[in-house]
């Protein structure tokens, strides 16, 4: 017998040895937001074999409790379903985590200044400074940008990198030296700023899409394989402190399959995971997307599942939400919107063709109506020979698409995985195209409208992946800097903004009766909050966290309160990782 196969053996004799003991874990004294529907709440719930096995009453629930069982007492916290972002950037972002400066949260420019100041001290010759993505100037309350001046201030003799959204990125006088940019360097879709004196600034310009940005931080060197591993656990106990306990991936550029998977893999079968993490797949060289897909059929399929201790624990899902690259319209809200190109079409339907033939789901990136409006057309062509027979698929972002549009994505059984992009580049796209009364995306259509919709992040190199802004806004339809970008019957409830951040973004992964809810029967995904979501103020959502997480009915994660509980922590390295040091998303 195999190494692998006696693991799984002895994981079914655990099991089945944790099935005989009974309840392994009751949740006392709470309030419990089953999100059965809206106002539906209860004391106590209780965990079998990963699985929700009651919800009632205190009285009802410790009926259940056995010699084995471990209880926990809320004290009157509310428990939710964990939650649920249907658009991460997870996998690559656990591969960098460890290497990256997170200005997340940070509430002052000056602070955000010194914090890259005090890493660059402690950061080794020849590795970068980088702050890559996740804020925005309105954030801080200084409402303004970093200077260069400010930047070459702070640090001196290590070389930096600023990611800002997807329209610019700044390098320190050192980051310019180490990449050797000079007058003579020149990008396809942006701009090297010069000076007065014909050198770099260290300014870099998207126009109109991202490539001079990811390609100058691909040049800003990697993790070694041992810290990655370490890196993409300490991301994933972060996301558990802010309460997620399940994630869909949706690829991304310099995120090839099966190669940049490995890292993940090795954990997942390891038993190391600790958000259920479902990935689409991102077509990465333009011009080939096609045989990208035609090659992926042969090593993988949707719902393999190779996470050794979790249901769905890690599983391919489909193709996207890169199918080709001429179908890409990065918001880039300080650039006009982008064409896409006119061999678009001829491009798309092949790998869709493939796709829907194959029964794989597919999920498409689109920003804007003029963009949907083709990508529509396509799918529809197809679906006329190749039809979608209730194959699952949905559209990113659409931020402004058409009540038209909608009808057309409902007829083909399409869903909307929408994300809170708003809540960083609302006064950006007021900028570029002036106030706005329809609701972006709108989300209130769409819900009338019956279509399914997801809600996430897009974190992690635009967006912060801090699921409670996202969830902030969606309740308030204010930016990060007070703009109230939605009208008053826009805003969702707070059951809703939930309910889409754990069911609704089940759907994306075809999870929708498994997750979401705390009922009988469902994934024992649950978090302990340490207010009460649903009466507190409103103003300080943004700043949730997790008192407690449960993924699977195992504790994954516990603050202060509840360290008794806490799974033994995993020591940060390199020794110089700004996550040593800082943390993640400053929501202090």
């Amino acid at each position: 017998m195999k190494l692998t196969q006696l693991a799984f053996a002895a994981a079914i004799a655990c099991a089945a040895s944790a099935h005989a003991a009974g309840t392994d874990l009751i949740i006392t004294n709470g309030k419990v937001a089953t999100m059965t529907k809206e106002g539906a709440f209860a004391q106590a719930l209780a965990i079998k074999d990963g699985k929700i096995e009651a919800v009632g009453s205190n009285a009802q629930i410790l009926k259940l409790k056995t010699s084995t069982t471990q209880v926990i007492d809320a004290a009157g916290k509310t428990v939710i379903p964990g939650l649920n972002d249907s658009h991460l950037h997870i996998i690559r972002e656990g591969l960098n985590y460890n290497a990256e400066l997170r200005w997340d949260g940070v509430t002052s420019l000056k602070q955000a200044l010194q914090m890259l100041k005090e890493q660059a001290a402690r950061t080794p010759d020849g590795a970068w400074v980088k702050v890559v993505g996740g804020w925005n100037e309105y954030q801080f309350e200084e409402k303004r940008l970093p200077t260069l001046e400010e930047i070459n201030e702070a640090v001196p003799d290590k070389p930096v990198f600023l990611l800002y959204l997807y329209g610019l990125g700044f390098l320190n006088k050192k980051g310019i030296e180490t990449l050797g940019y000079n007058a003579d360097t020149k990008f396809k879709d942006g701009v090297v700023e010069l000076g007065a004196d014909g050198k770099p600034t260290g300014k870099l310009i998207a126009k109109p899409n991202a490539m001079i940005l990811y390609t100058t931080l691909a040049k800003t060197g990697a993790l070694p394989r041992d810290q990655q591993l370490n890196s993409t656990q300490q991301y994933y106990t972060e996301l558990n402190r802010l309460g997620l306990t399940s994630a869909i991936d949706a690829g991304g550029g310099g995120q090839a399959y099966p190669d940049d998977y490995a890292v993940s893999l090795e954990l997942a079968k390891s038993g190391k995971l600790t958000v259920r993490t479902s990935y689409y797949l991102f077509a990465q060289k333009p011009g080939k997307e096609l045989e990208d897909y035609q090659r992926w059929l042969t090593l993988t399929k949707p719902d393999k599942n190779d996470h050794l201790f979790y249901a769905n624990g890690y599983n391919t899902e489909g193709g996207g939400e890169n199918l080709v690259w001429s179908a890409a319209d990065f918001e880039n809200f300080l650039e006009p919107r982008p064409d896409m190109p006119a061999h678009m079409e001829s491009e798309l339907e092949p790998v869709l063709r493939l796709l829907i033939k194959n029964r794989w789901p597919f999920r498409i990136h689109a920003t804007y109506g003029e963009s949907i409006d083709r990508d529509l057309a396509v799918i529809e062509k197809v679906n006329q020979d190749t039809p979608l027979n209730g194959l699952r698929w949905f559209f990113d972002h659409a931020e402004t698409i058409s009540d038209k549009q909608l009808a057309r994505v409902k007829a083909l059984g399409g869903g909307i995985a929408v994300q809170d992009r708003m809540y960083f580049q609302g006064e950006l796209y007021w900028k570029q195209y002036g106030a706005q009364t329809r609701q972006m995306p709108p989300i209130q259509k769409m819900l009338a409208m019956k279509i399914p919709v997801g809600l996430g992040t897009d974190g992690t190199r635009v967006s912060s992946y801090g699921p409670w802004p996202s969830i902030y806004w969606a309740v308030t339809g204010k930016t990060a800097g007070g703009l109230k970008i939605w009208q008053d019957k826009d805003v969702l409830s707070r059951y809703q903004a939930l309910k889409l951040m754990t069911q609704g973004s089940a759907w994306m992964s075809g999870e929708e009766k498994l997750k979401g809810t705390l009922a009988k029967g469902q994934y024992a995904d649950v978090v302990i909050l340490p207010q009460d979501y649903f009466s507190m103020d409103v103003e300080k959502i943004k700043n949730l966290e997790a008192s407690l997480t449960i993924v699977n009915g195992k504790v994954v994660y516990a603050a202060p309160e509840y360290q008794q509980y806490a799974p033994a922590k995993l020591g940060v390295e390199p020794d110089w990782s700004p996550v040593k040091y800082y943390g993640g998303y400053q929501n202090k």
